[in-house]
């Protein structure tokens, strides 16, 4: 495996990572991948694939848990979100994967949740949440690739624990800043005196320009040749072309007004890495809080439930410490999806991975003070 971040003593903001770095360090959630991969029979490479994030070990839709969503830039699609936004519930697992497979995955989140529940004779209903970048460049997005059984395999695959990052599952064929991007995690734990609350973050990171990359507040972009990028040989309008999404997740008892403030909050970590300016990118971003244990189902009408719930929320006065936990895990997801990801080709373009050396080098030059460990 290729080092992460910490693995080359680079710090980010000033709260610590749970054990892990991962956002499985917020107990109960579970991320899987399944990765698609091949070729066509006229000649078209297959790099694509999808990643689901579980909230909860079991059924969300039984167990569904406050959430909300931030847009910070709308050129992308999801589906989901305008229930999130009504009802600030989230009642399904949340997929990652390309832009032309977003339908077919939420289709298949449905049937899998139909086989997952009895048949009681109540009336059930399901809006999957998926969230897309475009993988285009390195894979043959039009052909499709994506079926039923991937997403049934990202299921089976979740697990709590290390999280693979890099150019896996939905982040297959994703490009960041001109070099491999994908898949990214990252935590942060606050203390016992800020809550003793976790928050943790997933990106699928296919955004920026490399020039604007910026790694612990410096300026490295500027320091890296250009030479490589995908985007001086393709055919294709704009450099960094792509998009970027996020999830968040934590285990402090937010409401879902509470959980929209904390997606916003990703928008914080992506401008310190120097994303966030492009037009042409989707950057859509989701949080959830597990908080709250007895949400009542919203998945069906029901006539027996209560009249009422008792909740609990995090006092207004003890939320700042969760922003910025947010927006320092989001911050250094990215830059671990970068690092993590390989060298890849496809379809006659070769999108080069970040090596540590250049990295380090990099940050030498913009006038980085810390000390190298490992290379």
């Amino acid at each position: 495996m290729k080092p992460r971040a910490r693995d080359l003593n680079i710090q980010f903001g000033q709260l610590q990572p749970g054990p892990l770095n991962a956002i499985t360090d917020v107990p109960g959630v579970r991320v899987g991948h399944s990765d698609v991969r091949g070729r066509t029979a006229n000649g078209r490479d297959i790099c694509t694939g999808v990643t689901l994030i579980e909230p909860r070990a079991g059924s969300t839709n039984q167990q569904p848990c406050f959430a909300g969503v931030h847009v910070l830039n709308g050129n992308g699609d999801a589906t989901g979100l305008e229930w999130i936004r009504e009802a600030g519930l989230l009642t399904s697992p949340i997929a990652f994967t390309n832009t032309h497979s977003l339908g077919v995955v939420r289709d298949a989140l449905i049937a899998l949740d139909r086989q997952a529940q009895p048949d009681d004779g109540r009336l059930y209903w399901n809006m999957p949440v998926v969230l897309e970048t475009f993988d285009g460049l390195l894979s043959d997005i039009n052909g499709f690739h994506v079926k039923p059984e991937h997403v049934a395999e990202a299921q089976r695959n979740a697990v709590g624990g290390p999280v693979t990052e890099g150019a896996v599952g939905g982040g297959s064929g994703m490009i960041c800043h001109e070099f491999k991007g994908g898949i990214g995690t990252s935590s942060r734990q606050l203390s016992k005196a800020q809550g003793g609350w976790t928050v943790g973050a997933i990106v699928q990171a296919n955004h920026g320009i490399r020039n604007e990359l910026r790694v612990d507040g410096y300026p490295v972009g500027r320091y890296m040749e250009q030479a490589d990028s995908p985007f001086l040989r393709a055919s294709l309008p704009y450099p960094g072309m792509g998009s970027i999404v996020v999830c968040l997740a934590t285990d402090a008892p937010l409401l879902p007004h509470q959980c929209t403030r904390l997606a916003q909050r990703a928008s914080l970590g992506l401008a310190r890495t120097g994303g966030g300016n492009e037009d042409h990118s989707g950057d859509i971003f989701i949080a959830f809080a597990t908080g709250n244990q007895h949400v009542p189902p919203a998945a069906y009408e029901g006539k027996g439930a209560p009249t009422c719930n008792n909740l609990s929320m995090v006092n207004n006065d003890h939320i700042s410490e969760l922003f910025l936990a947010a927006t320092e895990a989001v911050e250094e997801a990215i830059i671990n999806a970068v690092l993590a990801a390989e060298t890849t080709e496809g379809n006659g373009h070769t999108v080069p991975g970040l090596d540590a050396k250049t990295l380090l080098k990099a940050l030498r030059q913009a006038g980085w003070p810390g000390e190298t460990v490992g290379i």
